[in-house]
Formats: structure tokens, C-alpha cells, sequence
């Protein structure tokens, strides 16, 4: 981490989202520790951090939008979209739902995204990285003529999202790995 913003934002997601006891993952695997990215990406603090960082991070790509699976993309993509209105380069948000919705206009995919795009998506977390392979499934049968230039996610549990990932030729990084959680003296309570 060689930006202080970078360590501004660690220091916030290990004391507001990194926990350790007894958890069950979405994978439905136990583990002795857990990250709740959401208290840190729904803190004020946070999403400036996210969207400035990220943001940084994205607009050499030359992209026409960013976007991910709805819950844990949500505040990432308003994030990095407020983020990218104050730099003067304003990149809209799409967010993808678990399933097509059943009433109004039956879609998949919510936002500004269309054919053509050159697109990101960005995670909270990931793990087995079945968010990012969700997301892409859906945005290529929206539409086959968009590039997905890159995957983004603030952590990487490391938990089989490489080979999970590797099918599909599209890099993938997160600003941060769950060792450095896991190294990491605990922040006092209500600190």
C-alpha cells in the first residue's frame, strides 16, 4: 500500500468489517473469520475512500460504465460513479440482480448499460469469485458486444477464485488479500 488513502481504507474495513468467530459463508463453509465489507462501503468515510481509489484505478481503462451483482456492488458502483462526476469524467452505474425480476420491465440488469460498453466490475468481497462469474454470465446475455475490460474487488479471501476466474480471459484484482486482515494487530472495541 503506497497510497495513504489505501491505508485510510484498510484501517476502516479491518475495524468496521473484518471479525473473527464462528461464520457460515454464502458457500455454505465455516470459517473463523468474516469481512462485512458493507459496514465500510456504506460509511461516509468509505465510499469517498472507494470511489476516489477505485475510481484512480479505473479511469486509465477508458471505460463507458462499472457495475456488479446487486447487494455487495451497490455502494462500490455509486461510489466510484459520484467519484468519477467530481473528476470531470462522469462513468454511469449498472447493477446486476441475482435473477430477472418478475413485474415492470422483467430485467436482470438495473442502469446504463448497453451494447457496445467497454465495462468494469467490482465486488465487495470475493471469495470463490461466483459473484464476478454470475455477473458476467449476465452481462454478456444482455449483450455479446460488450467488453468487460477488468474485475475489481476491495478483498480477496483467496478462497478459489483463481481457478474459478481462470476460465474466463478477463484480469481480476482487489486492492486487498484477507492476510493482511489476518496479520493484523485487532483494533480496540469502538475504536
Amino acid at each position: 500500500m503506497t497510497d495513504h488513502r489505501e491505508h485510510q481504507l484498510f484501517a476502516l474495513l479491518q475495524r468496521y468489517s473484518f471479525q473473527t468467530g464462528d461464520f457460515t459463508l454464502s458457500s455454505g463453509k465455516k470459517s473463523s473469520y468474516y469481512m462485512d465489507a458493507r459496514m465500510t462501503t456504506l460509511s461516509a468515510e468509505g465510499a469517498q475512500l472507494i470511489g476516489e481509489i477505485l475510481y484512480d484505478r479505473i479511469a486509465p481503462l477508458n471505460v463507458d460504465a462499472i457495475g456488479g451483482m446487486t447487494l455487495g456492488a451497490d455502494p462500490i458502483v455509486s461510489a466510484i460513479s459520484y467519484a468519477s462526476n467530481l473528476k470531470g469524467n462522469p462513468l454511469p452505474g449498472f447493477l446486476v440482480r441475482k435473477e430477472a425480476k418478475g413485474h415492470g420491465t422483467a430485467r436482470q440488469i438495473e442502469g446504463h448499460l448497453k451494447p457496445g460498453f467497454r465495462v468494469v466490475l467490482v465486488e465487495d468481497v470475493i471469495t470463490t469469485g461466483g459473484s464476478f462469474l454470475k455477473a458476467i454470465e449476465a452481462v454478456r446475455q444482455f449483450s455479446l458486444d460488450i467488453e468487460i475490460v477488468k474485475l475489481l474487488a476491495l478483498v480477496d479471501r483467496s478462497e478459489g477464485q483463481a481457478e474459478a476466474l481462470s476460465r474466463v480471459p478477463i484480469p481480476c484484482e482487489a486492492l486487498f488479500d484477507i492476510a493482511a486482515f489476518l496479520q493484523a494487530p485487532v483494533p480496540a472495541q469502538g475504536a
